[in-house]
């Protein structure tokens, strides 16, 4: 396999027997999926759909794409690919700072675990060779002494460790993998897999110097890169020090999506709250911001670095995101910033999904306040979310029951309708009443509930790249596709979604043709992106996720209308999912046998013994 951007090389890493073998990448693959998050799927699909996700025969695959390392900008994301314990579904957990860039840079484009290690092991990884070492020491302390363990070790330059903490050691089926610049692999338990691996930490050694990615086409890939980055540099959100993103982070949406009454409010029994500012990024910036930080490449530099001086909740993190903000804030009933920081932080040294956590408090607050668990948790007690926290992490208790995530959890108590979770994943900051498409990209997300599989919010609040509007549901089918196609192809070359605020299909093309060396359009681009969430359903169809009932929202979305600005809003489910699947070319969430040889994920002509839903 001879395309520009690819080393060529995989580690393919037997945790069972202790051996790291060599491999190449098929061609035929790359050019399908792309990198990242494709090709990761087309990895896990092929390592059988009916695996446990707590299991010795599922694997767990750390992938870079065709830029990752480059000039490109935004180009510094890994996807972290796997069956996640949390919904039973194929996961992909995208993670940035430099950690992606260094694996590229140290000669490899991915790395595949396999088995389970009879003891704690790292994964060392400097000029082309990788190999398992001891992480007893590391075992049963947090990501972010192991990231210290490891920089001790081997010295902070050039470093990159990813790490999993207690949560992901007792297989916290939300835990996250995190870095040395608290940049995470959040969504779908990836770290719970690696818990159960006895996988502690990724560590990199690699310098940028001579190891970049280099193109197929030098000159033509320099002037597509050239005007990717005028994009970005002119883009209303994206802007360096001028746009919404770079300035408040991600956080700039708080104070807008609260306004419009679509933020989810105590468990989503409201769509608005007038404490809400008090953890906005306006107000964060004002009071709290030390910092904005970025990841390889990246001129937008969102990431908000906020500290806390003194008092009890005295701390130093990266990021005060809005997801975060609003799980553990709004949706818990929690006003201070200051508390949601020391939150955010323990959540990191854990190595936790905030926004699961988050989800995880507002079931237990609603259930109490109902009379239907035992266990005290009040809106807005942050010092019992932060107990409740680490008892989560080491499985603790009522926090064991917790760890089982919010879906599981509310089952047990006889009350699943009080969990707002689709496929078992909880859902993000934005309430469908108030946003329709964004609920059906909830209900038809292939990771469970989340707005990045398709990112609907850009066009019916920012208007990107042309406004529709956010309470009518006729259309949001094919505008989800379109988003979800788009979003597909940039996982998988692995560039940063905000770059999607600026830079078109049409961008992404030339970056990738210059690159690989292959021809590619933008229509080429939006083929490649639907093959790729064909096969993510494809394998969710494989896996037992085969009926209607399977997208679709829970019951307070559909019948409870929404307050505040959106008032008397209900999510049209009803209206959205048929044109939805109408667009798709599916049957009832099924994808066709013709619709995969169409998209060439099977072969064009049956073969004897085919496995089809």
């Amino acid at each position: 396999m001879k395309l520009g951007g690819f080393k060529n090389r995989e580690a393919v890493v037997d945790l069972t027997n202790g051996t790291v073998e060599y491999r190449g990448i098929n061609e035929e693959d790359a050019r399908k999926y792309i990198g990242g998050r494709g090709l990761g799927v087309k990895y896990v699909l092929d390592n059988g759909p009916e695996v446990e996700p707590l299991s010795e025969e599922n694997i767990l695959c750390i992938m870079t794409g065709p830029v990752t390392g480059s000039r490109s900008s935004m180009s510094g994301r890994l996807a972290v690919v796997t069956k996640s314990p949390l919904t039973g579904t194929v996961t992909d957990s995208h993670m940035g700072g430099w950690t992606a860039a260094r694996l590229k840079w140290s000669g490899f484009d991915n790395i595949i675990f396999k088995g389970k290690s009879d003891k704690p092991v790292y994964l060392y990884i400097e000029d082309g060779k990788a190999e398992l070492r001891d992480a007893s020491a590391e075992w049963g302390t947090s990501t972010r002494a192991t990231v210290k363990a490891m920089k001790d070790r081997y010295g902070a330059e050039d470093l990159s460790v990813m790490a999993i903490g207690q949560a992901g050691e007792n297989t916290v089926r939300y835990a996250s993998f995190i870095n040395e610049h608290d940049r995470s692999a959040g969504r779908g338990g990836t770290a719970a897999v690696a818990g159960y691996k006895k996988l502690k930490a990724i560590v990199i050694k690699a310098a940028q110097k001579g190891n970049m990615p280099q193109p197929a086409l030098e000159n033509e890939y320099k002037e597509a890169n050239k005007k990717a980055v005028k994009a970005i540099l002119e883009g209303g959100l994206t802007a360096p020090n001028k746009g919404g993103l770079s300035v408040y982070g991600t956080n700039v949406l708080t104070n807008l999506i609260n306004e419009v009454g679509a933020l989810p409010t105590k468990n989503a029994q409201f769509t608005n709250w007038d404490q809400a500012e008090l953890h906005s990024g306006e107000y964060v910036n004002e009071h709290l911001l030390v910092a904005n930080n970025t990841c390889h490449a990246c001129p937008v530099a969102c990431k908000i670095e906020v500290e806390v001086k003194d008092g009890k909740y005295k701390t130093r993190v990266e990021s005060f995101e809005f997801e975060s903000a609003w799980a553990l804030g709004a949706n818990s009933g929690l006003s201070n910033s200051e508390a949601i920081a020391y939150l955010i932080d323990s959540c990191n040294e854990y190595g936790i999904d905030t926004i699961e956590l988050g989800n995880a408090f507002s079931v237990t607050m609603e259930a109490y306040e109902k009379g239907i668990v035992d266990e005290q948790l009040d809106w807005g007690d942050a010092d019992k979310m932060i107990e409740m926290t680490r008892k989560i992490a080491h499985r603790e208790g009522f926090g064991g029951i917790l760890a089982e995530g919010p879906a599981r959890a509310s089952a047990m108590w006889g009350a699943p309708h009080l969990s707002m979770s689709v496929k078992g994943q909880s859902i993000p900051a934005y309430d469908p009443r108030g946003i329709q498409g964004i609920g059906l990209g909830y209900a038809t997300s292939n990771r469970g509930a989340c707005h990045l599989r398709g990112y609907t919010v850009a066009s019916e609040i920012a208007g990107i790249p042309e406004p529709t509007d956010r309470l009518q549901p006729e259309g949001k089918g094919e505008l989800l596709k379109i988003f979800q196609d788009l979003l597909s192809f940039s996982d998988s070359m692995n560039i940063c979604k905000f770059s999607s605020f600026s830079e078109n299909a049409e961008h992404y093309a030339e970056q990738y043709s210059t690159m690989t060396g292959i021809p590619m359009t933008a229509e080429d681009v939006m083929l490649a992106g639907e093959r790729i969430y064909n096969l993510e359903r494809y394998y969710n169809n494989l896996a037992g996720f085969n009926r209607r009932e399977d997208d679709f929202l829970p019951k307070r979305f559909t019948e409870e209308p929404a307050t505040g600005n959106s008032a008397g809003s209900v999510s049209r489910m009803d209206i959205m999912l048929d044109e939805y699947y109408q667009a798709r070319g599916w049957v009832d969430g099924v994808v066709p046998e013709e619709k995969l040889r169409e998209l060439g994920i099977l072969p064009a002509a049956a073969e004897p013994g085919s496995q089809l839903v």
